[in-house]
């Protein structure tokens, strides 16, 4: 073999590698901008992070984005998009210690079909409690051998205080045949019902057409995102 043939075939493999290369690093900040029905395609199209948009499911008919950004600057350099009494927008700090296998969740996320969220509402001033109800559910799906990553943020503005959002991407429905992700009854914790306000669980549909997401993200699952 030549030796312009030999460094070809050393370096077409890290080529194409570095091509499908995806990051595994949470986005520290999320803004999540929600409406009712089913509306508003084609509005993030100048945006400079990635956009998951997404319908739900289950529930009320309603249309949520996820924008992912590095810092609250990038925030406000890609604006608001909505205005009105239909559309609404929260603000999400990552919880590293919180989330569950978040790098795993990060491989997943390109690749997921559908989203469930979780909304805990927590009695303010109840953090360190609420750290040990995440815990409680986590040994639940270790116990089960359910694998769902996610990744849990603390709402710090939308919404009231004491909100935490769980997002959890699933590259198929099958996921959820794993077993319940929550605890059997002698592992809830015997203050859960003071702390805990409220609990919503939400099931939504990735959709590629209210999305803007980069070559890199797509390149997850190309057939989805670039059909």
């Amino acid at each position: 073999m030549g030796v312009m043939k030999l460094k070809s075939a050393v370096l077409l493999p890290l080529v194409c590698c570095a091509a499908i290369a995806q990051s595994t690093t949470p986005p520290p900040i999320v803004r999540i901008v929600t409406t009712r029905g089913l509306q508003y395609s084609g509005i993030y199209a100048n945006a400079t992070v990635d956009v998951i948009g997404m319908r739900a499911s289950t529930g009320p008919a309603q249309t949520w984005w996820i924008e992912m950004h590095a810092s609250f600057a990038s925030v406000e350099a890609n604006g608001n998009r909505f205005g009105g009494d239909d559309s609404r927008a929260m603000i999400g700090v990552l919880e590293p210690g919180l989330s569950y296998l978040a790098e795993e969740a990060m491989r997943v996320l390109p690749r997921a079909h559908y989203i469930r969220v979780t909304i805990y509402r927590m009695r303010p001033g109840t953090e360190t409690e609420f750290a040990s109800v995440v815990n409680v559910r986590r040994r639940a799906n270790v116990r089960v051998n359910a694998a769902r990553a996610d990744l849990l943020y603390h709402v710090v503005s939308g919404d009231d205080a004491g909100t935490y959002i769980v997002l959890s991407p699933l590259a198929s429905l099958s996921a959820l045949d794993e077993g319940p992700a929550d605890p059997p009854p002698g592992d809830v914790l015997p203050r859960e019902a003071e702390i805990e306000l409220s609990r919503e669980h939400y099931l939504f549909s990735v959709e590629p057409r209210l999305s803007h997401v980069s070559n890199d993200f797509a390149n997850g699952d190309p057939h989805f995102w670039r059909p």
